[in-house]
């Protein structure tokens, strides 16, 4: 329908000076590009969710094989009575890979089974955290204690395995 609607159901056409629209002279893409510009000059997205959105995509590893959590002493373990603040033990497998990890306030230890070396990463959300190297008997320690949610990230040989996340 092309003009005013006096709510009579007569169209009454274009008001004078008024052009006519016509879809096919319009330029869609134009628009849109107009409205990204608006929006990132009016509503732009903040650095760090736009640094954290590409870090979270850069961590993931197509070829990477997951290790399950099969052991964890929060869940799995008869408490001892009298025991504070005992370290959380956690352990992950994947095929013939086994990890165990302790979680304690001073952050983590570990290591690989059967002993091996291996670059090992924290994850913390989107974040890499500092590589760690596991020894020759497949030991390693982290001294900065996870805050939150974090999966560890291993690379032996050719081979990647990345545990999955829990909260520390």
């Amino acid at each position: 329908m092309n003009g005013i609607d006096n709510h009579d159901g007569n169209d009454h056409g274009p008001r004078p000076g008024e052009d006519t629209f016509d879809d096919e002279e319009f330029d869609l893409g134009a628009l849109e590009e107009e409205l990204r510009q608006a929006a990132a000059i009016l509503d732009p997205v903040p650095a760090e969710l736009r640094r954290t959105a590409v870090e979270a995509y850069a961590l993931h590893d197509l070829d990477a094989r997951i290790a399950e959590l099969t052991f964890d002493s929060l869940t799995d373990a008869i408490p001892v009575r009298g025991a504070e603040d005992a370290p959380r033990m956690l352990t992950f497998h994947s095929g013939d890979l086994t990890v165990d990890v302790e979680v304690t306030g001073d952050g983590l230890m570990g290591q690989l089974l059967p002993p091996q070396t291996a670059s090992i990463e924290v994850l913390h959300g989107p974040r890499a955290g500092a590589p760690l190297t596991a020894d020759a008997l497949g030991r390693f320690t982290c001294d900065r204690p996870s805050g939150g949610p974090f999966a560890l990230r291993l690379r032996t040989g050719g081979e990647v395995v990345v545990t999955e996340w829990l909260r520390a």
